[in-house]
């Protein structure tokens, strides 16, 4: 067993690299992963269960000693990232498929990996898991009524269908998660050392799928589809940083900040496309879910090394609107 944990340990701290590999691969070599398009949904319930036996409630504390701060993450989430999509495929005239696939991924809760980033920031963590569960508790209200709202111009968007799919594979395997730790208390433990082996080996397995299940869209428009997941998550951390900032938040709330807005649940929003729309319309999701890992590692790996007097330094060259 502790063989297994070291090995999960390893690969959820290599997590980009695989899913870059098997996007690879899965573009080269489409019908070794076609297949797998059927299992999208329930590995990301798996994930989500897995997210479940992790949270604690000492994760809410953060929401009722610091209220504001965790409202301003969640609104600025909610917010910058939709708006950013949204102007993104005005900006691009983007066709109506790869449109709502990107105002899709835009309207997703915050990524699971975000805490593991922030962490790596030095940022600050309870902070980073409070904004991510609360917006993932969210996230059925919160991201058929943006997707409705913003996408609805490009494809017809049904607003129950999507509130049901986001109930059952998001908060029900999160609500059973909590359950069966509570229930089950130390038992569990084991279970969570390898939970990120297995939540990796579900998201290379849902981007592998949506990339082999749109190779030829991705062949024929990858560049365009890529440079605006690029730019979206850019605009996501820069957005979220400076929100701090206006708001004087200290250094390391700031890098939560950044990488909490930035980052986003893109396992839901490939299987969301999938099952609701059509593989081109998931691909931006898969994309993203290749980019930002590798972005929010080199952004942590900065942040990590930028201190208060640098900060400061930074803040005070930086040209007042």
């Amino acid at each position: 067993m502790r063989a297994l944990a070291a090995l999960s340990r390893f690969v959820g701290n290599t997590f980009a690299y695989w899913v870059l590999i098997f996007a690879v691969v899965a573009f080269l070599e489409p019908g070794w992963f076609i297949g797998l398009k059927s299992a999208i949904v329930p590995l990301l319930g798996l994930v989500m269960f897995g997210m479940g036996l992790t949270l604690k409630m000492d994760d809410f504390a953060e929401v009722a000693r610091h209220p504001w701060r965790v409202a301003l993450g969640v609104v600025a989430h909610f917010v910058i990232m939709p708006g950013v999509a949204w102007l993104l495929c005005q900006a691009f005239h983007l066709p109506p498929e790869i449109a709502v696939g990107v105002i899709l991924v835009g309207c997703c809760p915050s990524g699971t990996s975000s805490n593991v980033m922030t962490w790596l920031a030095r940022g600050d963590l309870a902070l980073s898991v409070a904004i991510a569960a609360v917006t993932t508790l969210l996230a059925p209200l919160l991201t058929p009524a943006l997707i409705w709202l913003l996408a609805s111009a490009w494809l017809p968007v049904s607003f129950m269908e999507l509130f049901w799919s986001i109930l059952q594979v998001v908060l029900l395997p999160i609500v059973l998660g909590v359950l069966a730790q509570r229930v089950l208390g130390e038992r569990v433990r084991h279970a969570v050392d390898v939970l990120p082996l297995v939540s990796v080996v579900s998201i290379v397995i849902i981007v592998a799928a949506v990339v082999a299940a749109s190779q030829a869209k991705i062949a024929e428009s990858g560049l365009l589809i890529m440079a605006v997941v690029m730019l979206h998550n850019s605009f996501g951390y820069l957005l979220g940083y400076f929100t701090g900032r206006v708001f004087k938040l200290p250094l390391a709330q700031r890098k939560s900040l950044a990488l909490e807005v930035g980052m986003q649940n893109s396992g839901l929003g490939a299987a969301l496309a999938s099952a609701h729309f059509s593989p081109l319309a998931a691909v931006p999701s898969a994309l993203f879910s290749v980019w930002h890992n590798i972005s929010g590692a080199l952004l942590s790996t900065y942040f990590r090394r930028m201190s208060e007097k640098e900060d400061r330094r930074v803040l005070e060259n930086t040209p007042q609107a």
